[in-house]
């Protein structure tokens, strides 16, 4: 019963309509969920895994594929993807590409965010970002000596590349630490 309802409820790639975006002159644009059509993916996570960043993607048409070097259209930059796995809760598995409709991860990402398309440099496209709230609250923080303050900014640098809706910046007039995010309870957990 339950393998009757995926089928029925949970379509694969190939029965959903193409992905909506826009070139980058604005422009509709649209990608049919299949392997042979041009790389349209979304990073929808980006999370630290044994001191490594694994960015999060959604193959929505094309193919990702390990070695590759692929337009970041929301930077404008070219990311190269070295190495690809597919998570099982917290086991990786190395693969050599995720193919449409595919969910997995890039290890080692530089440049990709939360909510960056990945796309073929051939033929750019932009797909819709993930809404991320602005923050509610902020907090002045500050490291407990001057010797913690490196790794201080080290960690909330890494947290807000987790977390989007997490911001960090420097007062200039006070040369504070202000920690931004949705509320006290998101600032205390994090």
């Amino acid at each position: 019963d339950l393998l009757d309802a995926i089928v029925d409820y949970l379509p694969a790639p190939s029965d959903i309509p193409p992905v909506r975006g826009t070139d980058p002159d604005g422009a509709a644009r649209m990608r049919p969920a299949t392997d042979d059509a041009p790389l349209a993916a979304l990073a929808f996570k980006v999370a630290v895994d044994r001191g490594t960043p694994l960015t999060y993607v959604r193959v929505y048409a094309g193919a990702l594929r390990a070695g590759d070097s692929v337009l970041n259209a929301t930077k404008g930059k070219i990311e190269s993807i070295e190495r690809l796995v597919r998570m099982h809760a917290n086991h990786r598995e190395d693969v050599r590409q995720l193919d449409a409709g595919m969910i997995g991860a890039i290890v080692g990402s530089r440049i990709t965010t939360t909510g960056d398309t990945l796309c073929d440099a051939a033929a750019p496209i932009l797909l819709d970002r993930l809404y991320v709230p602005e923050p509610v609250i902020s907090v002045a923080i500050e490291p407990s000596s001057a010797d913690d303050v490196a790794r201080l900014d080290e960690a909330l640098a890494a947290l807000a590349a987790e977390e989007p809706s997490f911001r960090v910046h420097t007062d200039d007039e006070t040369g504070q630490t202000i920690i931004s995010g949705m509320g006290e309870l998101h600032l205390e957990i994090l």
